[in-house]
C-alpha cells in the first residue's frame, strides 16, 4: 500500500509509505511496526504540509484477478468528457477573473462558490471538530466537494460531495 497526494491539480504519488515496514493496513502482508511505531513514522509529516494538499488516499495493493478483470467499466471517453464539462463549469464560474479552476480559487470565491447545504454544513462542522481540523484542512475539503460538485452536474454542494470530500484525507484521519 502506498499513499499518494494531489496538490492543486499536481500528482505527487507515493508522497510515503503507510509505515516504516510499508506494510500497514495490506491485507497481502503482515505489517511488524507497532502502533507507536507507526504513529512515530507519520508525524515525520508535518500537519501544516499535509494542509497544502488536497487529497491524500491510501491506495492499496491491486490483486491480479483485478488487474486481468475483463469486465467493461466506465470508458476513458465518458471519464473525459465528464472531466472537460466539469473544467467548462470551472471556466464560466471564473471568467473575467484570474482563476482557473477550484484549486485556485481565494478565500472571498470559496465563501461565494463553495456554500454547502445544511446536512453538508453539520457534517463538516462535525468533522471539524472531531477531527481538528485546521483552517487549510477545512477549505481544501470545500474545494474538492466544489470539484466533486462540479462532476455531478449538481450546481451546488450536498453532504454526499462534501462526504466524499472529506475521504480524499485519509491522512488528517491517522494522524489524528
Amino acid at each position: 500500500m502506498r499513499t499518494s497526494a494531489v496538490s492543486s491539480g499536481y500528482s505527487r504519488e507515493r508522497l510515503t509509505h503507510p509505515c516504516h515496514c510499508g506494510y500497514s493496513g495490506d491485507p497481502q502482508h503482515q505489517c511488524s511496526c507497532t502502533p507507536i511505531m507507526i504513529q512515530r513514522y507519520r508525524s515525520r509529516i508535518s500537519g501544516p504540509l499535509l494542509d497544502r494538499i488536497d487529497i491524500h488516499i491510501e491506495v492499496p495493493a491491486v490483486k491480479y484477478s483485478e488487474l486481468a478483470d475483463r469486465r467493461e467499466g466506465e470508458s476513458s471517453t465518458a471519464i473525459r468528457e465528464r472531466v472537460e464539462r466539469s473544467r467548462d463549469i470551472q471556466r464560466e464560474r471564473f471568467k473575467g477573473t484570474k482563476v482557473h479552476c477550484n484549486a485556485h480559487m481565494p478565500p472571498r470565491f470559496i465563501r461565494k462558490f463553495c456554500e454547502p447545504d445544511a446536512a453538508g454544513h453539520r457534517m463538516l462542522e462535525l468533522v471539524t471538530d472531531r477531527l481538528g481540523l485546521s483552517a487549510r484542512s477545512y477549505t481544501r475539503i470545500l474545494k474538492v466537494a466544489r470539484t466533486i460538485a462540479d462532476l455531478a452536474g449538481s450546481e451546488g454542494i450536498r453532504e454526499n460531495h462534501i462526504s466524499e470530500a472529506i475521504q480524499y484525507r485519509s491522512l488528517d484521519r491517522k494522524t489524528m
